[in-house]
Order: structure tokens, then C-alpha cells, then sequence
């Protein structure tokens, strides 16, 4: 069988994967996804202790990322300065109390990583693809297994991902997604990403030993929601993604960070984002209105 090529691992804050020409899994079973997971942070990502990671929240509450105040670190090294530009602006946005806006409050597709904002993930695995089910506005994401990339990948919304299981990892490699878009940016401190962005995603199911590690980092990071389907005291198993981002016109390096979710609520809500004339933010929405009624 012909094998993806792989990038070099120079340590967890750079760890990437690139796929070549495809792989099959490894021998046994692949590992098994199934269940409903959920974490319950925001704005969700998991900066690493050392080395390029994401961006922290500037403005704290309690210790931790103050969510009312959307300050991403401007000063984080990855970011070249264009991209520390816009983060800053944003932040300045946030601390005047202005919503931004994003791809969430303006109801547009959220490609990874900003879409790990959403807390519940469902992972449907076939031989051929792997689906990925977010729980918010019916966000869906298909990887392709054991394919290349095409030659001319044309940019949509979520980009053309293609996967492969090394041992007891999916890694799901992603290119193609559209930076010529409203709301172009990587997470809620509005982090931009160009055409050159390549997404690497590592998933593990892991105990709560190895997580605990992502989950202190988390909680040491993020605002805990309230009523979140995570049972604070679970210990079983979790389900770890640590993603590396590269993109040469946006970031200094390549730059890695985690999210760690548990089982959680079976209860799979309807979370719908609904366009409106009332607009979020500093601009109004544009809706079409009809001139005479329907009916």
C-alpha cells in the first residue's frame, strides 16, 4: 500500500502530518469514536504549557478568560503582524463593548478551528469516510479516508479533508479552506487565516489520567458554561483532538494546541442560528424583505 508522508514531529507545539499518496489502517480494528462528546468551555481551545500555541485571553474574570471581553493576545509570537493587527483591533472592539462580528453571531459556516467553539461532537465512522456532527446549526464536516488531496483542490467552506488511522490516532488532514469570506478567522478573538492555511487534527480516545493534563489547561484557560452535559466528577473515557495549524501568510510558525471533551448528554439538542433584522454587533444584519406579502 502506498503511505502518506509525514512531516517531522518537532515536538508537540509543532506537530504536524501531511498525507502523501494514502494508508490503510493500522493492523486490528480502528479505534472506536462512538458516543456523544462534549466539553464545556469557552472559547474553548486549549493552549499548550510551552512552545507556539493559541492565543490566551488578555482580559481575565476570576482568574480565568474573561468571556464578555474577546482580547486575544495580539503579542502571541505566531501571529504576523498584519494578523496581531486585526486581533488587537478586535480586542479594542470587545473592551468598548461592541460584539464583533463571527462567523457564530453572523450565522456563517465555522470552519475548524473556530468551530470547536461548538461543545457537542458526534464521529460517524464508514470505511471510506468519516463524518464529523457538531451540535450547533447543523455544522458538518466529511473526511475522506485513505485519499490525496486533488491536485487543483477548489476552497469551500470547510475545506477538503482526508484522513488516515495511524495505530489507535485518526488524523484528519485538511487544506482548501476559504479565506474569501465574511468572518475569515480561526477563533473568537477573531485570529485571521488565509489561502496557505494547512489543518492537522489528531484524534485519541484517552483515559482520564492522560486527559487530565488538557483538562487542567482548560480549565486554567476558559470560562466553564453553566448546565453544561459534563458531568464535572466523570472519570471514563475522553476524547482528545490536538491540532496543528500552518499558514504561511498569517502565522510566524506552525503552532499546536488541544481539545479535550468526555462523553457526556445523549441528548442531542436542536441549536439553530436564525437570521434576523436585529443584527449582532456593530452592524445591522441584512436580511431580504419582500416588497408584498407571501400570502
Amino acid at each position: 500500500m502506498r503511505r502518506w508522508g509525514t512531516l517531522l514531529l518537532a515536538g508537540l507545539a509543532s506537530a504536524a502530518m501531511t498525507p502523501g499518496l494514502g494508508q490503510t489502517p493500522g493492523a486490528g480494528a480502528p479505534p472506536d469514536f462512538s458516543g456523544i462528546w462534549w466539553h464545556p468551555y469557552l472559547p474553548g481551545m486549549e493552549p499548550l504549557a510551552s512552545g507556539p500555541t493559541s492565543l490566551a485571553n488578555r482580559s481575565r474574570a476570576n482568574g480565568v478568560s474573561n468571556y464578555s471581553q474577546l482580547v486575544g493576545d495580539y503579542t502571541n509570537p505566531i501571529l504576523q503582524p498584519w494578523a496581531a493587527e486585526i486581533v488587537k483591533k478586535n480586542g479594542e472592539l470587545s473592551i468598548a463593548g461592541v460584539v464583533f462580528p463571527n462567523p457564530a453571531n453572523q450565522c456563517w459556516p465555522e470552519p475548524a478551528s473556530f468551530i470547536y467553539k461548538n461543545f457537542g461532537l458526534q464521529i460517524l465512522q464508514e470505511p471510506d469516510q468519516v463524518t464529523l456532527l457538531y451540535e450547533q446549526d447543523h455544522e458538518v464536516r466529511r473526511v475522506r479516508m485513505n485519499q490525496s488531496h486533488p491536485a487543483d483542490v477548489k476552497p469551500s467552506w470547510y475545506g477538503d479533508s482526508v484522513g488516515y488511522y495511524e495505530g489507535d490516532t485518526l488524523v484528519v488532514d485538511t487544506v482548501g479552506i476559504r479565506a474569501d469570506r465574511p468572518h475569515a478567522m480561526l477563533d473568537l478573538y477573531g485570529t485571521p487565516n488565509t489561502k496557505d492555511i494547512h489543518f492537522i487534527e489528531r484524534f485519541r480516545v484517552i483515559d482520564y489520567e492522560t486527559a487530565k493534563d488538557g483538562l487542567d489547561r482548560a480549565a486554567k484557560e476558559n470560562f466553564r458554561i453553566n448546565n453544561s452535559p459534563v458531568d464535572r466528577d466523570y472519570r471514563g473515557k475522553h476524547l482528545q483532538i490536538q491540532f496543528t495549524v500552518e499558514d504561511k501568510s498569517a502565522f510566524t510558525m506552525p503552532w499546536t494546541a488541544t481539545m479535550t471533551y468526555a462523553l457526556g448528554s445523549t441528548v442531542w439538542p436542536e441549536t439553530v442560528c436564525a437570521e434576523n433584522t436585529l443584527g449582532f454587533g456593530h452592524e445591522a444584519a441584512v436580511v431580504p424583505v419582500a416588497a408584498t406579502p407571501d400570502f
